[in-house]
């Protein structure tokens, strides 16, 4: 996979949140994820069955429940630079004078 396609596959609001879900929440499923960015259950699993046809998510079934996790801790960090890097621009648009 292209590194291209990689950010192409980021560049969804609702995937980065999903994703930022994902790195705060300890094994969750479609429903805890659907519940914690206020998606309804059908949406989520779409976009993060997206994330997993990508290599980006790995899943686990446990009874009728699948659970999601992040494969590769890369992409945490990805996601918190980004994060980081948005407060920083933040900052320094708060602090320019028109």
């Amino acid at each position: 996979m292209s590194l291209e396609r990689i950010f192409e596959v980021l560049a969804s609001a609702t995937r980065l949140r999903l994703l930022h879900a994902l790195s705060s929440m300890d094994d969750p499923c479609m429903g805890d994820l659907a519940d914690a960015v206020g998606m309804k259950p059908t949406a989520v699993s779409n976009q993060l069955r997206r994330l997993a046809d990508m290599g980006i998510l790995d899943t686990r079934r446990h009874g009728s429940h699948i659970h999601y996790r992040i494969v590769d801790e890369c992409v945490a960090k990805l996601l918190y630079h980004g994060l980081c890097l948005n407060e920083e621009r933040q900052k320094h648009l708060g602090g320019v004078q028109a």
